[in-house]
């Protein structure tokens, strides 16, 4: 039964798991013998992959300043100390090693992930997994469990253990008690002292990000070299400068403005977004849609190089006007520029399309200039709205005859006849809702309000739903 007690643990000793428990421990009270140290000599790092786990290194388990003193040890440019085993990547330990170190030396758990030290360091991917290789390479740091990269599942971070290597301990005649990596420090000898005392306040000192090297381009600062209440002046023996010089005005600025700014180039995605913004500047009936919606909508036709101008062109005289019950903007336009592409293909369609729009909205003013109706045509063909536009047309005749009779009143207020205003506000609601009934069985009736009465007050009369409907229809028709 002892022999395989023994046998099993020397198994789990000697192969590395994903997945250990906590480190053996020992309670021998034993200190280390003492090493034959030697500051002349140097200790050279290297620790083999399967020696870079908690369960078979040969280190010791140390946290805080203690390890930080180990980095800087192992990072010490002149003493080389450690050179990686990679051929690519940086060829020793800088700068950037000892700042990922001071990192995970803050860590209660050392469980650090590869995006957190991105993040937080502002370094590259690459970067941080050269150097902590470099740090498990030197014996610095041990897996205690390595971090899994499953396929469609959240990958976990590995769990690290920060150690000091044992040529650490003998460069330096450190003595421990304990055992395995346990184990802890009692004293050192007494010539490493010195040494020891630097690596500790290297290793208090907060490592920060190096400056950049790069000289700055402005000129040297104006500080004043004087001052206080001394009859002295700060201006030293400096000549004053002429008068003519201080009259103009005119001076060389130690740090001129640069006036020639290279124009900005929009990328795709800009394009879009001013193509999608100029549209609901132009398009009332956009003015509540978000221009981030709009700019995906018009992603296509932007990539095509459409302008605003030439999406309106489509939209009002090319586009169908049937939008299926649909009611948010952004999906009205999403349908009628579905297939914009493919009846506009080249330029030159679209500087037509353009070209004809603008002739039909020339045509629709000429079309409700009052001043150009010759004829008002035999009118509506039902009976019904015969007879209101009779009603109407009587209402105005009325009107006008109250307008030229001279007010009886010598104070009172002007009346005017041709006031639609008035004329509407003397129908009764059944009244209203009789022509209403006679637009929507023929729509002919509300153009006929529109060329006597207005557009604004046949609005008022007939609703802006049943105006708008009638409009489309006529723009429709005469395409």
């Amino acid at each position: 039964m002892p022999a395989i007690s023994t046998l099993g643990f020397i198994l789990h000793d000697a192969t590395p798991s994903c997945q250990l428990g906590d480190a053996r421990t020992g309670d021998s009270s034993a200190i280390s013998t003492p090493q034959q140290h030697n500051p002349a000599t140097t200790t050279a790092l290297r620790v083999a992959p399967n020696h870079q786990w908690i369960s078979t290194t040969p280190g010791r388990i140390a946290k805080g300043q203690p390890w930080m003193m180990a980095i800087h040890w192992a990072a010490d440019p002149k003493a080389k100390r450690y050179t990686p085993s990679s051929s690519h990547g940086p060829k020793a330990m800088n700068h950037t090693t000892l700042r990922i170190a001071q990192e995970l030396a803050n860590l209660k758990v050392c469980r650090p992930g590869v995006a957190y030290l991105m993040r937080k360091l502002k370094l590259s991917e690459r970067s941080v997994e050269y150097h902590l290789g470099m740090l498990r390479e030197a014996g610095l740091l041990v897996y205690r469990t390595k971090g899994t990269r499953v396929s469609g599942a959240v990958g976990q971070a590995s769990v690290f253990e920060r150690v000091i290597p044992v040529a650490y301990d003998e460069a330096h005649g450190i003595r421990t008690v304990g055992e395995g990596v346990q184990r802890r420090q009692v004293g050192a000898a007494q010539e490493a002292r010195s040494i020891l005392g630097k690596l500790s306040k290297k290793a208090a000192r907060k490592v920060r990000k190096p400056r950049s090297k790069t000289a700055s381009k402005r000129g040297g600062r104006c500080t004043l070299m004087q001052g206080g209440t001394s009859g002295l002046s700060s201006a030293g023996s400096t000549t004053s400068p002429s008068e003519s010089k201080l009259a103009s005005g005119k001076t060389d600025s130690p740090t001129p403005k640069s006036t020639s700014r290279p124009r900005r180039v929009l990328n795709k995605v800009g394009r879009r977004h001013q193509l999608a913004k100029e549209l609901i500047q132009q398009e009332p009936w956009l003015g509540t849609a978000a221009v981030p919606r709009i700019a995906w909508v018009v992603r296509h036709v932007a990539d095509a190089g459409w302008s605003a101008t030439e999406v309106r062109a489509f939209l009002h005289h090319c586009a169908s006007h049937r939008s299926d019950n649909i009611r948010r903007p952004s999906a009205v336009l999403a349908t009628r520029l579905r297939a914009a592409l493919t009846i506009l293909r080249s330029a030159k369609d679209r500087q037509e399309c353009v070209e004809a729009w603008r002739e039909s909205q020339v045509a629709a003013q000429q079309r409700h200039n009052p001043a150009d109706w010759q004829d008002l045509g035999p009118g509506p063909r039902s009976a019904v709205a015969q007879r209101e536009l009779a009603r109407a047309q009587e209402l105005i005749r009325q009107r006008k005859a109250v307008a030229v009779a001279p007010s009886t009143e010598a104070d009172g207020p002007e009346i005017f006849a041709d006031s639609p205003a008035m004329a509407l506000e003397d129908l009764s609601r059944a009244e209203v809702l009789e022509m209403r009934a006679a637009a929507a069985h023929d729509p002919s009736v509300i153009g006929l309000a529109i060329e006597l009465i207005g557009e604004t007050q046949a609005r008022r009369l007939y609703t802006n739903a049943a105006v708008n409907r009638f409009l489309a229809d006529q723009e429709t028709a005469n395409v």
